[in-house]
Protein backbone atom coordinates (compact mmCIF):
# COMPACT_ATOMS: atom_id res chain seq x y z
CA UNK A 1 0.00 0.00 0.00
CA UNK A 2 1.18 3.52 -0.88
CA UNK A 3 0.62 6.37 1.55
CA UNK A 4 -0.27 9.78 0.10
CA UNK A 5 0.72 12.50 2.56
CA UNK A 6 -2.16 14.90 3.22
CA UNK A 7 -0.75 18.16 4.59
CA UNK A 8 -3.23 20.48 2.91
CA UNK A 9 -1.16 21.39 -0.15
CA UNK A 10 -1.34 18.47 -2.54
CA UNK A 11 -3.48 17.46 -5.50
CA UNK A 12 -4.72 14.38 -3.72
CA UNK A 13 -7.60 13.61 -6.08
CA UNK A 14 -5.57 13.31 -9.30
CA UNK A 15 -2.77 11.33 -7.62
CA UNK A 16 -5.18 8.89 -6.01
CA UNK A 17 -7.16 8.42 -9.24
CA UNK A 18 -3.94 7.66 -11.12
CA UNK A 19 -3.05 4.97 -8.59
CA UNK A 20 -6.53 3.52 -8.98
CA UNK A 21 -6.07 3.33 -12.75
CA UNK A 22 -2.96 1.19 -12.37
CA UNK A 23 -4.42 -0.92 -9.57
CA UNK A 24 -2.22 0.30 -6.71
CA UNK A 25 -3.91 0.42 -3.28
CA UNK A 26 -3.36 3.62 -1.32
CA UNK A 27 -4.31 5.53 1.79
CA UNK A 28 -4.53 9.32 2.12
CA UNK A 29 -3.60 10.52 5.59
CA UNK A 30 -1.94 13.21 7.69
CA UNK A 31 -1.28 10.76 10.51
CA UNK A 32 2.31 9.54 10.89
CA UNK A 33 1.01 6.45 12.66
CA UNK A 34 -1.24 5.51 9.76
CA UNK A 35 1.30 6.44 7.08
CA UNK A 36 3.94 4.36 8.83
CA UNK A 37 1.95 1.23 7.99
CA UNK A 38 2.57 1.73 4.26
CA UNK A 39 5.31 0.35 2.00
CA UNK A 40 5.93 3.58 0.08
CA UNK A 41 5.10 7.28 0.42
CA UNK A 42 4.10 9.98 -2.06
CA UNK A 43 4.62 13.62 -1.11
CA UNK A 44 2.47 15.71 -3.48
CA UNK A 45 2.53 19.48 -3.54
CA UNK A 46 0.89 22.52 -5.09
CA UNK A 47 1.62 26.07 -3.91
CA UNK A 48 4.47 27.88 -2.17
CA UNK A 49 7.57 26.22 -0.71
CA UNK A 50 7.48 28.23 2.54
CA UNK A 51 3.85 27.37 3.26
CA UNK A 52 4.37 23.69 2.45
CA UNK A 53 7.31 23.33 4.83
CA UNK A 54 5.37 25.16 7.54
CA UNK A 55 2.48 22.71 7.17
CA UNK A 56 4.79 19.70 7.31
CA UNK A 57 6.49 21.00 10.45
CA UNK A 58 3.18 21.91 12.09
CA UNK A 59 2.01 18.32 11.72
CA UNK A 60 5.50 16.92 12.54
CA UNK A 61 5.46 15.21 9.17
CA UNK A 62 8.94 16.52 8.33
CA UNK A 63 10.43 14.44 11.15
CA UNK A 64 8.30 11.47 10.18
CA UNK A 65 9.45 11.63 6.54
CA UNK A 66 13.07 11.48 7.65
CA UNK A 67 12.38 8.45 9.86
CA UNK A 68 10.48 6.79 7.04
CA UNK A 69 13.33 7.28 4.58
CA UNK A 70 15.81 6.03 7.17
CA UNK A 71 13.78 2.82 7.37
CA UNK A 72 14.69 2.11 3.74
CA UNK A 73 11.21 2.48 2.29
CA UNK A 74 10.76 4.54 -0.90
CA UNK A 75 9.58 8.15 -1.01
CA UNK A 76 8.39 9.99 -4.14
CA UNK A 77 7.95 13.77 -4.25
CA UNK A 78 5.75 15.22 -7.00
CA UNK A 79 5.98 18.80 -8.33
CA UNK A 80 6.34 21.02 -5.22
CA UNK A 81 6.78 17.77 -3.30
CA UNK A 82 9.97 17.14 -5.29
CA UNK A 83 11.27 20.63 -4.54
CA UNK A 84 10.73 20.05 -0.81
CA UNK A 85 13.23 17.19 -0.95
CA UNK A 86 16.11 19.64 -1.51
CA UNK A 87 18.10 21.67 1.00
CA UNK A 88 16.59 25.10 0.44
CA UNK A 89 14.48 27.35 -1.77
CA UNK A 90 14.66 31.01 -2.76
CA UNK A 91 10.90 31.27 -3.39
CA UNK A 92 9.72 34.47 -1.65
CA UNK A 93 12.83 34.49 0.55
CA UNK A 94 15.18 31.75 1.65
CA UNK A 95 13.70 28.72 3.32
CA UNK A 96 15.04 25.36 4.45
CA UNK A 97 13.69 22.20 2.87
CA UNK A 98 13.78 18.57 3.97
CA UNK A 99 17.42 18.23 2.93
CA UNK A 100 17.06 14.69 1.60
CA UNK A 101 18.78 15.70 -1.63
CA UNK A 102 21.60 18.16 -2.24
CA UNK A 103 20.52 21.26 -4.16
CA UNK A 104 18.74 24.59 -4.14
CA UNK A 105 15.40 25.56 -5.66
CA UNK A 106 15.50 28.78 -7.72
CA UNK A 107 13.18 30.65 -10.09
CA UNK A 108 13.21 29.82 -13.80
CA UNK A 109 14.86 32.87 -15.41
CA UNK A 110 12.97 35.06 -17.83
CA UNK A 111 14.98 34.92 -21.02
CA UNK A 112 14.73 34.97 -24.79
CA UNK A 113 15.28 31.67 -26.60
CA UNK A 114 15.40 31.65 -30.39
CA UNK A 115 13.91 35.13 -30.45
CA UNK A 116 10.96 34.24 -28.21
CA UNK A 117 10.39 35.19 -24.59
CA UNK A 118 9.90 32.15 -22.37
CA UNK A 119 6.81 32.29 -20.23
CA UNK A 120 7.05 31.59 -16.51
CA UNK A 121 5.52 29.42 -15.15
CA UNK A 122 6.72 26.56 -17.33
CA UNK A 123 3.33 25.10 -18.17
CA UNK A 124 2.43 22.31 -20.56
CA UNK A 125 3.99 19.27 -22.20
CA UNK A 126 7.76 18.92 -22.50
CA UNK A 127 10.04 16.08 -23.50
CA UNK A 128 12.14 14.06 -21.07
CA UNK A 129 15.84 13.46 -21.69
CA UNK A 130 17.36 10.58 -19.73
CA UNK A 131 20.79 10.94 -18.12
CA UNK A 132 21.32 7.52 -16.58
CA UNK A 133 19.61 4.23 -16.00
CA UNK A 134 17.45 3.78 -12.93
CA UNK A 135 14.70 1.36 -11.80
CA UNK A 136 12.06 4.11 -12.02
CA UNK A 137 12.89 4.54 -15.73
CA UNK A 138 12.68 0.87 -16.59
CA UNK A 139 10.80 0.35 -19.88
CA UNK A 140 9.96 4.08 -20.02
CA UNK A 141 10.60 5.98 -23.24
CA UNK A 142 11.76 9.59 -23.44
CA UNK A 143 8.20 10.79 -23.86
CA UNK A 144 6.37 14.02 -23.11
CA UNK A 145 5.13 14.82 -19.59
CA UNK A 146 3.08 17.65 -18.12
CA UNK A 147 4.76 20.46 -16.18
CA UNK A 148 3.36 23.36 -14.12
CA UNK A 149 6.06 25.19 -12.15
CA UNK A 150 8.03 28.42 -11.82
CA UNK A 151 11.01 27.08 -9.84
CA UNK A 152 13.55 24.34 -10.50
CA UNK A 153 16.45 22.66 -8.70
CA UNK A 154 20.06 23.64 -9.32
CA UNK A 155 23.47 22.85 -7.75
CA UNK A 156 22.34 19.28 -7.24
CA UNK A 157 24.44 16.14 -7.27
CA UNK A 158 24.78 15.04 -10.90
CA UNK A 159 24.46 11.42 -9.79
CA UNK A 160 20.93 12.24 -8.59
CA UNK A 161 19.81 13.63 -11.97
CA UNK A 162 17.92 10.88 -13.78
CA UNK A 163 16.05 12.91 -16.40
CA UNK A 164 15.70 16.53 -17.46
CA UNK A 165 13.66 18.78 -19.72
CA UNK A 166 14.83 21.87 -21.56
CA UNK A 167 13.12 25.21 -20.88
CA UNK A 168 15.76 27.88 -21.35
CA UNK A 169 17.66 26.04 -18.63
CA UNK A 170 18.10 22.37 -17.89
CA UNK A 171 15.17 21.54 -15.63
CA UNK A 172 15.72 18.46 -13.44
CA UNK A 173 12.60 16.45 -14.22
CA UNK A 174 13.29 13.18 -12.40
CA UNK A 175 15.76 12.93 -9.53
CA UNK A 176 16.70 10.05 -7.30
CA UNK A 177 19.16 8.85 -4.70
CA UNK A 178 18.83 5.53 -2.89
CA UNK A 179 15.16 5.29 -1.83
CA UNK A 180 14.34 8.99 -2.38
CA UNK A 181 13.00 10.14 -5.76
CA UNK A 182 11.17 13.11 -7.21
CA UNK A 183 9.34 14.20 -10.35
CA UNK A 184 9.05 17.90 -11.14
CA UNK A 185 6.16 17.26 -13.54
CA UNK A 186 2.81 15.66 -12.74
CA UNK A 187 3.04 11.94 -13.59
CA UNK A 188 -0.64 11.56 -12.75
CA UNK A 189 -1.45 13.95 -15.63
CA UNK A 190 1.20 12.65 -18.04
CA UNK A 191 -0.64 9.91 -19.92
CA UNK A 192 1.04 6.53 -20.45
CA UNK A 193 4.53 7.78 -19.59
CA UNK A 194 3.36 9.05 -16.21
CA UNK A 195 1.41 5.88 -15.46
CA UNK A 196 4.47 3.75 -16.21
CA UNK A 197 6.63 5.88 -13.92
CA UNK A 198 4.12 5.51 -11.07
CA UNK A 199 3.94 1.76 -11.69
CA UNK A 200 7.74 1.58 -11.47
CA UNK A 201 7.63 3.43 -8.16
CA UNK A 202 5.19 0.81 -6.90
CA UNK A 203 7.69 -1.87 -7.91
CA UNK A 204 10.28 -0.10 -5.79
CA UNK A 205 8.07 -0.83 -2.78
CA UNK A 206 8.28 -4.52 -3.48
CA UNK A 207 12.08 -4.39 -3.79
CA UNK A 208 12.47 -2.44 -0.54
CA UNK A 209 10.23 -4.89 1.30
CA UNK A 210 12.45 -7.77 0.21
CA UNK A 211 15.51 -5.93 1.58
CA UNK A 212 13.98 -5.10 4.96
Amino acid sequence: MIGIIDYGMGNLFSVSKALERIGIPYVISESPEELNNTKGLILPGVGAFKDAMARLREKELDQFIHRYVDSGRPLLGICLGMQLLFEESEENGQFEGLGLLKGRVVRIPDRDVDGERLKVPHMGWNKLHFHQEAPVLQEVEEGFVYFVHSYYAENMDEKSLLASASYGVQVPAIVGRDNVSGMQFHPEKSSETGMKLLANFAKAMERSEEML
